[in-house]
């Protein structure tokens, strides 16, 4: 039998995730899952969560980390397996820890010594630079620049073409957990723990 791999969300990321799973899984057997949907997407099946068997993989097509941390609760509780994907195209460097179930998608880039989460989403052309640690259940949107020595609390969401300044050995950066850094942002200080920070530099514009 061959192996199944379900990707769970048939939304616009869940969809970009098929290429580069055929190309790293060329016999494996993929569908979507979700729950409030029937039939196919883009040629695959849609299936219930249910419907899968222990032992089967998964991997989370879904922005919010907090949603993602219950979906993957929900998937361990069913007995299927995290499914790590990391890009073809992807440049991994020395000494990179990456956790379960995280996603590095094409043309992205860990440089070195980096300590990755479990859960994470490393979407088109961004990179994680030397020496950063990156909590668990963390989304990066396209083209972010995380440099070196940056610590990265959970769930926080970083937007597309945010750049974050290096910090230093023993004195990092730090963005908070659940902290969200907008579109475009210059982030050239400390983030706190749930927190929404835009512009250049970055300002802090709420609580969440």
């Amino acid at each position: 039998m061959s192996e199944r791999i379900g990707i769970f969300g048939a939304g616009g990321f869940g969809r970009e995730l098929v290429q580069p799973l055929r190309l790293a899984h060329p016999e494996a057997e993929l569908l979507f899952i979700d729950d409030t949907s029937e039939g196919e997407c883009g040629g695959l099946p849609i299936v219930r969560l249910d419907d899968l068997s222990r032992g089967d993989r998964y991997l989370l097509a879904v922005g919010d980390g907090r949603i993602r941390e219950r979906l993957d609760q929900r998937c361990l509780d069913a007995g299927l397996v995290p499914h790590t994907l990391i890009d073809p195209s992807a440049r991994i460097g020395s000494n990179i820890r990456i956790g379960e179930g995280s996603i590095l998608c094409g043309n992205t880039l860990a440089t070195a010594d980096a300590e990755i989460g479990r859960q994470f989403q490393c979407n088109w052309y961004s990179y994680v630079a030397h020496d950063c640690v990156i909590g668990n259940y963390v989304t990066f949107a396209a083209q972010v620049c995380c440099n070196g020595n940056v610590h990265i609390g959970d769930f926080a969401y970083v937007g597309t073409c945010a750049l974050l300044r290096q910090g230093a050995p023993g004195k990092p950066l730090v963005i908070g957990e659940g902290a969200i850094v907008g579109m475009g942002a210059v982030v050239t200080k400390d983030v706190p723990p749930h927190i929404t920070v835009v512009g250049n530099p970055a300002r802090p514009i709420k609580r969440h």
